[in-house]
């Protein structure tokens, strides 16, 4: 496999963006693990669905994103849950409260566009 640094970075943005994703899901992963299903209910689906689909989308999907298999379909998921985190959570907010919800949507979109690259089973799963 001959690796160029365009695939070692689309592996550096995958595997950081999503390992910091985690850190969030992490804690609402562990809610769901103690009982716990209270929540926030931003588009009207019910706090408990809203709590599974954001653990989804902030540590299983990222997790998925970081082995680098489905890639580009995995990155709708944390990419449409920071839309709903920037412009539905904090749309009245001063930009600072929205800005790390920003900064994981344009990663992941990044990450969608450019695909996983050669460090992925995405990659290997294709040859």
């Amino acid at each position: 496999m001959n690796l160029s640094k365009n695939d070692f970075s689309k592996f550096i943005l995958r595997v950081f963006f999503s390992a910091f994703m985690m850190t969030h899901g992490y804690p609402k992963l562990m809610k769901i693990v103690n009982g716990n299903t209270k929540f926030a209910n931003p588009i009207g689906l019910g706090s408990e669905i809203s709590l599974y689909l954001t653990v989804f989308s902030e540590f299983f999907a990222p997790l998925l994103i970081i082995i680098g298999y489905k890639t580009r379909f995995f990155s709708f998921f944390p990419a449409f849950t920071m839309v709903i985190a920037a412009f539905v959570i904090h749309g009245d907010d001063p930009f600072k409260k929205m800005e790390m919800a920003l900064l994981f949507l344009v990663a992941y979109i990044v990450i969608m566009i450019s695909g996983p690259g050669k460090i992925s089973i995405d990659y290997f799963k294709s040859r």
